[in-house]
């Protein structure tokens, strides 16, 4: 037997042409040509969504050196190894950066490519024979300079900078790390204990450490304090430990009376994972701002990033 079929000859009807729509002829994106400009390609992309963000979270940044407000930079060990230092120290040195702040790994990373020009071991081949993560040299540097900060006035970030500019490594000119201590700008280092190879070896003071890594949060939240209007907070691919410390840092700054609101937040990474997308995106602008996720890879969204800043800054004159 045939089934019930509704009768649709009494639906409620519109006319398309006076529908309010969220798409127009005007957001689309232009045409492709060889040869184009940076600025051609940048100007002839649509204006929807990561695209529009994208351009977003560049005008912000330009902004924000214009208007002398802090941009922090948060990273994770993968923004190094992806090669992205220098266009990270490009950034810093033309004022579009004034804070880095890593985790352990990306100063690792950072430091071993300063010293020997490679980095990044065969984990999966190292760890049956129990050799991964036993660099001597390496952790002796990074376990000095954690030494080095707790018993003087220097933060440990600063500290590992500095080591590597007094030992001329060899491809220290490419270093994210002693580049920020050449600018005077702090790079602070956040490290979980047991997190980092260097943990592992004799070296290693769990005292020093995390003295050395206190004093680089205390630093770190000095430059949280001063967000307030327009200042910029990038998360590029840490998933957990810079997540987690900008909220710490930006309770403490609100509960000393700073009014940390009206900033851009963004979160950078290849996968959007639950603590940068709360803790980066959503948390620290619900009292005014705006929070802007943006998905890609490393090695080709940060220096697309960085062109569309120069840009945005070219525009404000």
């Amino acid at each position: 037997m045939p089934y019930e079929e509704i009768d649709l000859t009494s639906l409620t009807t519109y006319q398309a042409s006076t529908r309010a729509s969220k798409v127009t002829t005007a957001l689309e994106g232009k045409p492709m040509r060889a040869g184009m400009r940076l600025s051609e390609w940048l100007a002839a992309l649509p204006c929807v969504l990561k695209a529009d963000d994208l351009k977003a979270v560049a005008g912000a940044v330009a902004q924000a050196r214009q208007n002398r407000k802090p941009v922090i930079v948060m990273l994770g060990g993968h923004v190094i190894k992806t090669g992205c230092a220098p266009v990270l120290a490009g950034l810093a040195a033309d004022g579009f950066i004034t804070h880095l702040a890593s985790n352990g790994a990306a100063a690792i990373h950072d430091t071993e490519l300063a010293r020997f020009g490679h980095t990044s071991e065969d984990v999966a081949a190292q760890l049956g024979d129990g050799s991964f993560g036993m660099a001597a040299d390496t952790a002796l540097l990074v376990n000095d300079a954690a030494r080095r900060a707790a018993a003087g006035k220097e933060g440990f970030g600063e500290a590992v900078g500095a080591m590597l500019l007094e030992e001329n490594s060899p491809h220290v000119g490419r270093a994210l790390i002693a580049h920020a201590y050449k600018l005077k700008i702090p790079y602070t280092l956040h490290v979980a204990m047991g997190t980092d190879i260097v943990h592992q070896h004799p070296t290693a003071s769990g005292a020093a450490i995390g003295e050395a890594s206190l004093r680089d949060f205390r630093i770190f939240a000095a430059s949280v304090a001063n967000l307030g209007g327009g200042g910029v907070v990038l998360n590029l691919g840490s998933a957990v430990i810079m997540p987690e410390v900008l909220l710490k840092a930006l309770a403490v700054a609100r509960n000393l009376g700073h009014p940390v609101r009206d900033i851009t937040t963004a979160n950078f990474d290849m996968l959007q994972h639950y603590r940068p997308g709360v803790n980066v995106v959503q948390r620290p602008v619900l009292l005014g701002g705006r929070g802007i996720a943006i998905t890609g890879h490393h090695e080709i969204m940060i220096p697309l990033l960085a062109v569309a800043i120069y840009e945005a800054a070219k525009g404000l004159g």
